[in-house]
């Protein structure tokens, strides 16, 4: 009955265009016989043709906002919450309310996703036993390697890095923020390290080499170990460094970056291989022109999760006072920044972390034209590929829809915690779990690659000219 219903409803929309197309035609004929008595019968029907057309192009204009509003809209919007709900791992109730004119649509939608939460509930009971049972264990290895005084790292065949303990996070911070996938050369001279690596290659074994820091100003005893596949462990005598217990760092590893792709154009590129850094900022004021930054937050997303341990939090002196309803939002006072890093540098500290990635943000144009602008003060070159997650949001969820930051939280389960809201690491890591969540439902409509996802987001670039 359900299903007849949404049969008819439709049924009823093209009786309405037969029923006031023959009324206006009518009615346009009976103005256009009464002008004929008077001024003839061409200049009669003219008139007639004339105000029929204008009825017809109206009244196919309002059944085309009824048909829009009441079937097209819901449509869209309920197959985004469908695709939500089965790539991106969303349990929130599909909105049957939205569709209600739709029919038995919504309901049977909601039944099927329904059953099939429930058919995986044990499943993800199992997965969830499993994964606190090797978090136990990564505890207790995590705390093994902290008492070894060495720093260890894992380096795949592209010279990139795919795990490091405490010690070898506190080695690398020394020369730039540590970071997975980011190449070794990065941290260290490269001509060392290439003549290192070539001695390794050709002997096959054990070596051992001093090692200078890319600031030129260290050096490091290390011991090069050849892996399986290309690549080798680095282990350097760390035992003068100490990690005061609040700074110890968990081992932080992906070795899904063994098989790391190397050589491709980034638009040929899967999303799945990309590695993404997420940020915001916190500024005096909205104008990118002459208002300044004061703080900066950045989370890393590498082989479609947030790597823990990965992030920057960084307070800016803007060089000026901080107007109190700006404070009022963000909560950053004048007495916070002062004594903070200026823009230049810690837009040379966010652009390193940043390297070799695609930077995301949301409303990207807004936060990048405050960089920008100070790139020569820098030192850098802002060439870094862009993707806005206000773009992917109306690529998926479609134009008409709200494409602010909570209102993508709200639609894919994310909770921002309150006392993080307008801080810069909270947004930002907020704006990485919708990117988490969006990657495999791009993936599911067939936008495999980085060149596939910016084309599509193309087409919504006007959002972004209204926003700013």
């Amino acid at each position: 009955m359900s299903h007849l219903s949404l049969r008819l409803r439709i049924f009823l929309f093209f009786c309405l265009i037969a029923l006031g197309g023959t009324v206006i035609v009518l009615a346009a004929l009976w103005v256009g016989h009464g002008r004929a008595l008077q001024t003839g019968p061409a200049d009669g029907f003219l008139f007639a043709g004339i105000l029929a057309t204008f009825g017809l192009v109206a009244l196919c204009a309002g059944i085309w906002l009824l048909f829009d509003e009441n079937v097209a809209k819901p449509i869209e919007r309920l197959s985004a919450q469908l695709r939500a709900r089965a790539h991106a791992g969303i349990n929130t109730e599909v909105n049957t309310e939205a569709a209600r004119y739709l029919g038995d649509l919504a309901p049977a939608a909601s039944a099927i996703t329904a059953a099939l939460s429930e058919s995986t509930v044990s499943t993800a009971e199992r997965i969830a036993a499993e994964t606190e049972r090797l978090a136990a264990e990564k505890e207790r290895l995590t705390a093994l390697l902290t008492e070894i005084p060495v720093a260890t790292l894992l380096i795949n065949a592209h010279d990139q890095i795919v795990l490091y303990d405490g010690q070898a996070a506190e080695v690398l911070a020394q020369q730039a923020v540590p970071r997975l996938n980011a190449p070794l050369s990065d941290y260290f001279d490269p001509a060392g390290l290439t003549a290192a690596r070539t001695a390794l290659m050709k002997c096959g074994k054990e070596i051992s080499r001093t090692l200078e820091g890319l600031d030129g100003q260290q050096s490091y005893e290390a011991r090069l170990k050849p892996t399986e596949g290309g690549g080798y462990m680095m282990i350097i005598d760390a035992a003068h460094i100490e990690i005061p217990p609040e700074a110890a760092r968990p081992l932080i590893y992906d070795f899904d970056l063994l098989q790391a792709r190397g050589g491709s154009r980034i638009d040929d590129l899967p999303l799945s291989a990309l590695t993404f850094t997420v940020f915001d900022t916190e500024t005096t004021g909205l104008l990118p022109h002459k208002d300044e930054i004061v703080q900066i937050g950045a989370v890393r997303v590498v082989n479609g999760r947030i790597i823990e341990g990965e992030q920057i939090n960084q307070l800016v002196d803007p060089g000026r006072p901080i107007p109190p309803a700006s404070t009022k939002v963000h909560k950053v006072t004048d007495a916070m920044v002062a004594g903070q890093p200026n823009i230049a540098r810690a837009g040379r500290l966010f652009h390193g972390f940043a390297r070799d990635s695609v930077i995301v943000a949301h409303n990207a144009p807004f936060d990048m034209a405050f960089l920008q602008r100070h790139k020569a003060r820098m030192g850098v070159v802002w060439d870094h590929p862009i993707l806005d997650t206000v773009l992917l949001s109306a690529v998926l969820f479609g134009a008409s829809e709200t494409h602010t930051l909570d209102a993508l939280c709200q639609r894919l389960g994310v909770t921002i915690p309150e006392a993080l809201r307008h801080t810069a690491l909270g947004d930002a890591r907020a704006t990485a779990e919708v990117l988490v969540r969006m990657l495999p439902m791009l993936q599911a409509r067939g936008l495999t690659t980085f060149g596939a996802v910016i084309e599509e987001t193309r087409r919504h670039g006007r959002l972004l000219e209204d926003l700013n």
